[in-house]
């Protein structure tokens, strides 16, 4: 069994022993037909995840990993809010005629700031840290600006990375560690997803700055599981289970902005089959 196996079974059965049921509340989500899509919700859940120790990918079914990594450029490499330059259909609801989903998730990335060292956006700047002043305590990202939301079809889930350095007592080497935080998640539809496209960025981002990757912890405010999903959650953690793969990261590639789905992929992945036609809330 993998660890993300363990920590998505152990969350899984903890919300629907222990969680608060909204049903019949004031909830803003609803299904395709128009009726209101209710949870069973956890609030403040943390998950840790050591990358030195292996890949988060779950085997109870398969995470499309290029698909993961590509919504991940999109955002942090892109800076795009655009959903034509996505290689998926993911954010279609949420996209205008012209495919846009207002100032959310890449265009927030995208914003120049200006700084003592010069004008970055928050990609540059993590990057720029991470090489001049690794062991700041000031290595973080945050998309969910309050002045913009109005124009976000969207608001942020995972809406801020905060980055933190140590190093290996027994090599000396930088390591990368992180805190990917969520106001809210879909669990069934999004958990792993977020979980592997975000080690990925680990990953790279400790590539580009001669780094190895450590720690990735996930904090969400608002762990729910759908009622239109609790039956298929219930069946999946019933499910056998495998080793967690390794990842592979085109060892050719030292620059972020070089990276492309196409240089990431997981070996011996042995899993479940997909789950098809999971009802999405929107």
């Amino acid at each position: 069994m993998s660890r993300a196996d363990e920590i998505f079974i152990e969350m899984c059965k903890d919300i629907l022993a222990n969680g608060t049921d909204t049903k019949d509340e004031k909830v803003r989500p609803h299904w395709e037909d128009g009726s209101s899509a209710y949870t069973i919700k956890k609030f403040g859940v943390v998950n840790r995840y050591n990358l030195a120790e292996e890949f988060p990918a779950m085997t109870l079914r398969p995470v499309a990993i290029k698909m993961a990594t590509d919504e991940m450029l999109w955002i942090w490499q892109k800076k795009s809010n655009n959903v034509h330059d996505l290689s998926s259909h993911i954010w279609d609801a949420w996209a205008d005629k012209d495919g846009s989903i207002g100032k959310a998730y890449g265009y927030q990335m995208g914003v120049k700031h200006a700084y003592k060292e010069g004008m970055f956006d928050q990609t540059e700047r993590v990057i720029y840290d991470l090489k001049h002043n690794p062991f700041s305590r000031r290595i973080m990202t945050n998309m969910y600006v309050h002045a913009d939301l109005a124009e976000m079809n969207l608001y942020p889930c995972a809406y801020s990375m905060t980055f933190n350095v140590t190093k290996d007592k027994e090599d000396g080497k930088l390591v990368l560690n992180a805190v990917l935080n969520q106001r809210s998640q879909d669990v069934l539809t999004a958990n792993n997803w977020n979980v592997c496209q975000y080690a990925v960025l680990v990953h790279m981002l400790a590539r580009v700055c001669g780094m190895k990757a450590g720690e990735l912890v996930h904090v969400i405010c608002d762990a729910h599981i759908y009622d239109r999903h609790v039956p298929i959650v219930e069946e999946m953690i019933r499910r056998k289970t495998y080793p967690a793969p390794m990842l592979w990261l085109n060892p050719e590639i030292t620059d972020f902005y070089a990276f492309t789905k196409d240089d990431v992929k997981l070996i011996n992945y042995q899993h479940n089959e997909q789950i098809k036609n999971i009802p999405v809330a929107v």
